[in-house]
């Protein structure tokens, strides 16, 4: 089958373990944000059973009773008043699912890096097999040319044993490009992990776009500040963090509880009574911590420098985001700059063996000549194919500085 850079994205991005535990976090921080939520709303709790109790006299001239009755016991109890602890809890709860989305963001990044890395060397090879093969079949056209001038007189032996060697040669730089192609094509089929016998085959159309490169690198920078999931995650994690000063500060200070309960015939772990009986209580309860100890205030003590190292880590993640754009942006400009000169060296040397094969079809032109434009224009596609690569991988590393890398980018660049 044809395998293009966005079938093998999506293939990886299914079979990635590290997406699946990205994955996951997010489900069990959606689950610690439903558990804050959750402090705003009423608890009930309640019991039913039925209950046997047989008394005795021993010694005494009262009988013993039996009484069999069933007893309910509920009771509800919603915290009207906290000092904003629960709101605290939540907006931490929610910075936290925050961070674990910009997180998950990160991970298919590297997924995607991965796999264009992979296929790109895929298709350089499989490119480089193809210009290797050409190749060859030029040198066996010269080693024809070189046997037709030594049968007319206008050239030696010799000749055509050059021209032979360089055609040998040309057979082993096409079975060496067949074996790295093979190679390549190998890892490229385990990081998206299909079968390790499945048959694919590769387009060798690497593309030439330069689009949003030229960009001044003050825009990059905005960009990596505003969209980088690894800058995201840690605001979102530094923001959880101060609200875990308010949620740890309001742990020491009063509460305001509504309580209510319903008993009916006695009280748990209480005797029965003949009679019976149906109690109702409600009630506004204060909590009051007196002291802890000074437990609060080392807890919030550890909160405020848990703080202080959540913004030392968004100081590092950002300097070393900035950092990576700052270098792939300079990359990118020279790989650009190199990609239109390579075209400009194979058109050279395209034109330079045209112009030597028609003089030594004439006999104005010897072999060595000839050979040496051949050499040079391997030279000169190898060069450009190299050149396309490092365009492609300075360009898709800049887009992942700045954090805009995504599926769906791919895709468009892909199907131009």
């Amino acid at each position: 089958m044809a395998l293009t850079l966005p079938i093998a994205v999506d293939l990886a991005l299914c079979q990635n373990a590290s997406t699946k535990s990205a994955w996951a976090s997010i489900k069990l921080q959606s689950a610690a944000l439903g558990e804050a939520r959750a402090a705003y709303l009423p608890t009930i709790n309640g019991s039913l059973s039925r209950v046997l109790d047989h008394t005795t006299y021993p010694n005494s001239n009262f009988s013993s009773t039996t009484l069999k009755s069933n007893t309910m016991y509920g009771n509800l109890s919603w915290r009207l008043f906290d000092f904003g602890g629960r709101d605290a809890s939540n907006r931490s709860a929610a910075a936290l699912l925050e961070a674990a989305l910009a997180n998950h963001d990160a991970v298919l990044q590297k997924t995607l890096i991965m796999v264009i890395g992979a296929y790109s060397d895929a298709q350089s090879a499989w490119v480089t097999w193809q210009i290797r093969k050409k190749n060859e079949e030029l040198a066996q056209q010269t080693v024809q040319a070189a046997q037709r001038r030594e049968k007319r007189g206008f050239g030696s032996q010799s000749d055509t044993l050059q021209a032979m060697t360089a055609q040998a040669r040309a057979t082993l730089g096409k079975s060496r490009a067949d074996g790295d192609y093979k190679k390549a094509l190998a890892v490229l089929i385990y990081t998206t992990g299909l079968p390790a016998n499945t048959s694919l085959f590769l387009p060798d159309d690497l593309q030439d776009t330069v689009q949003h490169v030229r960009e001044d690198l003050n825009d990059w920078l905005l960009q990596a500040q505003v969209h980088h999931p690894a800058i995201i995650a840690a605001k979102a994690q530094l923001s959880s963090a101060q609200e875990r000063i308010k949620v740890v500060r309001s742990e020491g200070l009063p509460t305001l509880d509504l309580t209510a309960s319903l008993y009916q015939n006695g009280r748990p772990n209480q005797g029965l009574t003949p009679a019976s009986t149906r109690e109702a209580l409600i009630g506004i309860a204060v909590n009051i911590p007196l002291f802890d100890g000074f437990s609060n205030t080392y807890k919030v003590r550890g909160a405020q420098a848990q703080v202080e190292q959540k913004q030392a880590e968004l100081e590092d993640v950002q300097r070393q985001t900035l950092m990576e754009v700052v270098k792939s942006h300079a990359d990118a400009a020279m790989a650009l700059n190199n990609l239109e000169a390579s075209r400009n060296l194979l058109e050279t040397a395209q034109a330079a063996l045209q112009s030597v094969q028609r003089k030594f079809d004439v006999g104005a032109a010897d072999i060595l000549e000839m050979l040496n434009s051949q050499s040079a224009l391997l030279d000169a596609q190898q060069e450009r194919i190299r050149c396309q690569v490092d365009w492609r991988a300075a360009r898709l590393r800049l887009l992942a500085s700045a954090g805009v890398l995504g599926r769906a980018g791919i895709a468009q660049k892909a199907s131009r």
